[in-house]
């Protein structure tokens, strides 16, 4: 690490101008939060394997700035050569910047992997000592990376209409009408997951994602692809005539967008000839969180219509198609999950001497015989992988599987890596967080699970996260409402106690797409007040509670967004309320059931129900019994 920080000081006093700052941003040319291989600039100069942060790497320092989620394991993974900021505790990264660095300072960032939004911010505060954002014209990240990984070049595929459920040209027209509205010539798209969803494509690009690196734009009258030709067969060029898009290379973006800018971009498809094209608007859409600043500064600053992307929302509210899909997904994701409890449960016991998922007992301390036959959080993890792969139109895992024993569990985004990873243990708690794609569907799901006996505090924590998921469920609330309101009701169990959790409540989730898909969300973070949850959107329930050091406990559904039918209908606004579309038992082990109310016992026990019956046809008959007594009815004796 110090011969990576070393090798880019070096590079930044030899730019023109010379720097006295470098950030390197996690992002890629899209603004995507999960990278390629070949993008992970921000891990490569740090060590740091977060999803989420920044490093900022002056003459003499090195900070990293990142979320709640990763405290614990940034402690864990920078050098001493790096300072971790805590986002939300500690200053912000531009406010750090303008405080500390020298007047006239300049901050060199490569303009391709910082947004419109952040590059902005930044200005405004560097302005006060007159410091400079200073766009590299390369990446210096890149020049000191020796061995970066190569570009994908695998086919990007059509997404077949039986799992999209909406054709191109219909969203097409829809995204045209909101072009006119807006009274705007075109909008370019970077967002990965937005290409994908408009065009009804997919790709490998990216690791867990099914995208492939591409950017697009669309205008009253034309449509263009961004992306490497090689990707794209006889088939799907023939695909893309047909519904009369351009495609172009990728590395011809930039140039179309001065063109766009300038009146000057036209289609071979176009309706219209160049000679007596008419374009009544000067103004280019540009979502300034999800385009960069590279392109963005192509544009005439003055005519850029700087809002929310008109895509993010359609591609939010799932087609019935999608729910469909969504919900068959769910329940073989579900019967994997299950399969891969019951054959966890009998090799703890069988190779740990754990009293099991159901008992509560101490292990006899046992061990494997010999080390192949060890279990260690990687290795079980694979199981589950193998139990997704048997499953009708499995694709891959949505994202890194959190499989956690113990203290490690107290890491929110913890990785398993074959290096470090721990060995089971039977008297310990197991987190695992998981999901997978297939072709009409992506899943997210928590369970948090013990095989040996649970501590007095373990359960009080685990009842505690358990009350707050089923309470944010069970929510009825107005058209209108944000998941800034309701993120409270999934926390106020674990402040009755003076706990919390440092990540938000719940994410949308796509469709066989990006597991973090927005805009909404549910969250105590301010911008979650933005977009209000509507019907058909699909959102997380994911209340945790961690203790550093020691475990760590989250529960964790996927929930649709529907309309509600109340006996009332107060100021004609509508109600909303959720559906579970994950199914997987709660380990009743771990529940305090005193401290549970008749309504939440009573809820348990029909999701029990509904579980055993939804997964029952995909069960042997081991399994079914295991299912069964997992999801016997609990009651409380007076």
């Amino acid at each position: 690490m110090s011969e990576i920080l070393s090798s880019l000081r070096s590079l930044m006093a030899s730019h023109s101008p010379p720097l006295d700052a470098l950030v390197v941003p996690s992002e890629d040319y899209h603004q995507s939060e999960y990278v390629s291989a070949r993008d992970k600039r921000r891990e490569f100069v740090s060590g740091f394997t977060g999803s989420a942060g920044l490093a900022l790497i002056t003459k003499n320092e090195a900070r990293l700035w990142t979320d709640g989620r990763y405290f614990l394991q940034a402690t864990q993974q920078l050098s001493n050569e790096w300072t971790l900021m805590r986002m939300g505790e500690d200053p912000l990264v531009e406010v750090w910047m303008s405080d500390n660095l020298s007047e006239e300072a300049n901050i060199g960032v490569d303009p391709w992997c910082v947004s419109v939004d952040t590059a902005n911010r930044w200005n405004k505060s560097f302005a006060k000592k007159y410091q400079k954002l200073v766009p590299t014209t390369t990446d210096l990240v890149d020049e000191v990376w020796q061995n970066r990984p190569p570009s994908q070049t695998s086919p990007l595929v059509v997404h077949p209409l039986e799992f999209a459920g909406r054709s191109v040209p219909d969203k097409l027209e829809e995204l045209r009408s909101k072009l006119k509205q807006e009274n705007a010539r075109g909008y370019v798209i970077a967002a990965l997951d937005e290409v994908a969803w408009l065009y009804n494509i997919r790709g490998t690009d990216v690791a867990y994602c099914p995208v492939a690196h591409a950017f697009a734009i669309v205008t009253t009258d034309s449509a263009f692809l961004y992306v490497d030709t090689k990707k794209v067969s006889d088939e799907a060029s023939e695909y893309f005539k047909g519904l009369g898009v351009e495609v172009r290379e990728y590395t011809d973006v930039i140039s179309d967008v001065a063109l766009l800018a300038s009146d000057r971009l036209f289609s071979s498809f176009s309706s219209k000839s160049t000679k007596d094209m008419e374009i009544d608007s000067d103004w280019v859409w540009v979502d300034p969180a999800k385009c960069c600043y590279a392109l963005y500064s192509k544009l005439d600053a003055d005519k850029v219509l700087l809002q929310p992307s008109p895509l993010s929302l359609p591609k939010a509210l799932k087609n019935p198609v999608e729910l469909e899909g969504l919900k068959k997904a769910h329940v073989r994701d579900g019967a994997a999950v299950v399969q891969y409890l019951v054959w966890l449960d009998q090799q703890m016991q069988e190779l740990y001497g754990a009293s099991g998922y159901f008992m509560e007992a101490e292990s006899n301390k046992k061990k494997p015989t010999s080390e192949t036959a060890k279990l260690t959080e990687l290795n079980v993890s694979d199981k589950l992988e193998s139990l997704r792969a048997a499953k009708e139109h499995f694709r891959g895992l949505s994202f890194p599987t959190i499989s956690s024993v113990g203290s490690n569990a107290a890491i929110i985004h913890y990785s398993p890596e074959p290096e470090t990873c721990a060995e089971m243990d039977p008297d310990k708690i197991y987190l695992c967080d998981s999901g997978a794609q297939y072709l009409d569907g992506t899943t997210d799901i928590t369970r948090t699970v013990h095989f040996g006996k649970p501590s007095a505090h373990e359960k009080d924590c685990y009842t505690a996260v358990l009350k707050g998921h089923i309470a944010l469920g069970n929510a009825r609330f107005p058209r209108g409402t944000s998941g800034y309101t309701l993120d409270i009701l999934a926390r106020a169990p674990l402040w009755k106690y003076g706990l919390d959790y440092r990540h938000g409540t719940g994410h949308g989730v796509g469709s066989y797409l990006f597991v973090h898909e927005g805009p909404h969300q549910i969250s105590f973070r301010p911008h979650a007040r933005n977009v209000p949850l509507q019907a058909s959107m699909t959102v997380t329930d994911e209340p945790g509670y961690y203790e550093d050091g020691n475990f760590g406990i989250r529960l964790e559904n996927v929930l649709v967004v529907n309309d509600a039918e109340t006996e009332f209908n107060f100021g004609d606004k509508g109600y909303l309320q959720f559906e579970h579309i994950t199914w997987a038992p709660y380990q009743v082990k771990l529940i305090n059931l005193e401290q549970l109310t008749q309504e939440e016992i009573e809820w348990l026990n029909t999701y029990h129900l509904k579980c055993k019956d939804i997964l029952a046809p995909f069960m042997n008959q081991a399994e079914m019994e295991w299912l069964k007594k997992a999801t016997e009815p609990v009651s409380v004796l007076v």
